[in-house]
């Protein structure tokens, strides 16, 4: 018995096996419509999605077998984009799969650099793959395609309704108005000069009026520090120090660079210290920049007292709080 390994012979490509939608002219009808029904099942994807983003509250809950109560505005903005999306793949896999050419192709090996007229020859090849594809002998595909593909890019430009509506002037606005008085953060308690020694450190508030509710947004823009030095360590213009009241300062919380809190506070130097990129304020220059990124004071809000001697806003901040945006004057 030879050892000898006999060469394998060549099995070569089975016999092709035409689709039943290449020889029957109903199969490939039938075929095109399914594909077609898919692509419109796409379409109506879409239109739940516009539908529930705007026209289902987000407030309200529906239930769902197994799921619970679930938010109905939620579920139908996830269901129609993903029923959209799913249905386009499905319709392009069946196209494929029944009606699109099913012939077997051999791809040779060549230079990475394609020669100008095999450039040509692939332009020639791309326009013949589209008439094989057979979108100009099948209307009903070619419409609902356009009209899936079409909608499909709805919610991508509709979902940027979320990014909120222009800021307008808020962005140079707070809720510190004149005659606004002062008060704890957290407790929302008036506060009076005599409650901060020299040294002393506090956060404060504007105070809310009756029925009105305290933001999120409303403390990222409000929230400032009071700081009592001695009226003589001051270094101050003539405004600037008619802003202060018996030594008692006030700024904006807000570091005017990247908008984190500047909550660090050294006595002994007189310095204000914001933890995220080390910017930091002289307190005895109105806050002036001597290190750090950010390039510029933090603003003062200028205090008072009022009848009964708590500490008010004498007038609203004069320039925006916080980092730099486009709309920024100074």
């Amino acid at each position: 018995m030879s050892k000898e390994l006999e060469p394998l012979a060549d099995p070569g490509l089975p016999e092709h096996v035409h689709r039943k939608a290449d020889i029957d002219p109903i199969a490939a009808k039938r075929a095109e419509r399914q594909v077609a029904v898919l692509f419109s099942l796409s379409s109506v994807g879409t239109l739940l999605f516009i539908y529930s983003f705007f026209f289902i509250k987000d407030d309200v809950f529906i239930f769902v077998p197994i799921m619970g109560n679930t938010n109905a505005h939620q579920l139908g903005i996830g269901m129609g984009m993903a029923l959209s999306l799913l249905f386009i793949g499905f319709g392009a896999v069946h196209w494929a799969k029944t009606l699109m050419p099913d012939q077997e192709v051999i791809a040779y090996r060549h230079e990475l650099k394609s020669a100008p007229e095999d450039r040509s020859e692939f332009v020639k090849t791309a326009k013949e793959g589209a008439e094989q594809a057979g979108l100009g002998r099948r209307p009903l595909i070619k419409r609902s395609l356009a009209a899936a593909v079409g909608l499909a890019g709805l919610p991508a430009v509709i979902l940027l309704r979320d990014l909120g509506p222009l800021p307008g002037n808020s962005l140079n606005e707070t809720n510190w108005k004149t005659g606004t008085k002062l008060v704890t953060d957290p407790g929302d308690r008036p506060i009076k000069a005599s409650d901060l020694e020299v040294g002393g450190v506090a956060q404060v508030m504007p105070a809310l009026l009756a029925g009105q509710k305290r933001t999120l947004e409303d403390i990222a823009k409000d929230a400032v520090l009071l700081i009592r030095l001695r009226p003589s360590e001051f270094q101050l213009d003539a405004e600037r120090l008619s802003w202060t009241h018996e030594g008692i300062i006030a700024f904006s919380k807000i570091c005017s660079h990247m908008g984190c809190a500047v909550a660090l506070y050294e006595q002994t130097t007189k310095h204000l210290l914001c933890p995220c990129h080390q910017s930091t304020f002289d307190v005895t220059r109105a806050a002036k920049v001597i290190f750090g990124p950010s390039a510029r004071p933090l603003p003062q809000l200028a205090i008072t007292v009022d009848a009964d001697g708590y500490l008010i806003a004498k007038q609203p901040f004069t320039e925006a709080v916080g980092p730099s945006f486009w709309e920024r004057k100074s």
